[in-house]
């Protein structure tokens, strides 16, 4: 079996409903991806083996969401030198800004692309990872030109009273 070019990692099953939407973009843009529960405190060997093996696998970009102490991200890109994308989860103590500082401030040397908090976070670490990955697939990148203009022009121009 084939590795997927993107892997979507999440701490636990209940980030799943915000990293979905990074998996919904990529569905629809034809991204094939895998989709684990890699917790850095509660799997931290399981984290370890998915990072070592990330690259030789074939994984070339992977969109990791945690919330809270948010680790996984930061630890994962101590682990590969495969881009990883950062998806801060929404928490209800801190509403989600404990997770960004916690995948933003990162140390030298182990860079992680940093989405915004939640759900539009994920959505755009989907478009992101299919940024990186249209840099060498034409097909893709005319698909993801595609879903652009459409966005574009699903905008009206002028306001509606409805």
């Amino acid at each position: 079996m084939t590795t997927p070019p993107v892997g979507i990692i999440m701490g636990s099953q209940s980030d799943w409903p915000t990293m979905r939407e990074a998996a919904l973009l990529l569905d629809e843009l034809g991204v094939a991806y895998e989709s684990r529960i890699v917790s850095a405190h509660r799997t931290p060997d399981r984290l370890w083996d998915y990072g070592k093996s990330a690259a030789d696998r074939g994984l070339q970009v992977i969109i990791a969401g945690a919330g809270g102490a948010a680790h996984l991200p930061g630890m994962m890109a101590s682990k590969t030198r495969v881009p990883v994308i950062g998806v801060p989860v929404l928490t209800k103590a801190l509403s989600g800004v404990d997770s960004l500082y916690s995948i933003l401030q990162m140390p030298k040397g182990f860079p992680v692309a940093t989405m915004a908090i939640g759900a539009p976070g994920a959505a755009n670490a989907g478009l992101m990872a299919a940024g990186i990955l249209a840099l060498q697939d034409p097909a893709l990148a005319a698909r993801l030109d595609a879903w652009r203009d459409a966005l574009s022009a699903s905008i009206p121009q002028e306001p509606s009273d409805d």
